[in-house]
């Protein structure tokens, strides 16, 4: 994704926007740190991964305990 800094934005701003209206986002920089993203408003939004794995895995009921024997024999000296 193109950067460019405060004064290009300032001076090509028209340019910029038609580029990212027709699908070229670009990112606008202060001091050479990212502080906005332009992108067209038809854009899709990026949707969340949360559950993207759901209905296809299953997690034991254990879960929450596995491992514990373990990591306690890890972390005790031998009591």
């Amino acid at each position: 994704m193109r950067i460019v800094n405060m004064h290009e934005a300032k001076t090509h701003l028209s340019r910029l926007v038609k580029a990212a209206a027709e699908g070229e986002p670009f990112v606008i920089a202060r001091a050479g740190k990212p502080v906005v993203k332009v992108l067209a408003l038809d854009t899709p939004e990026s949707h969340s991964r949360i559950g993207f794995l759901a209905g296809r895995i299953s997690v034991p009921p254990d879960f929450g305990s596995m491992g514990a024997r373990e990591i306690q024999a890890m972390f005790s000296d031998g009591k």
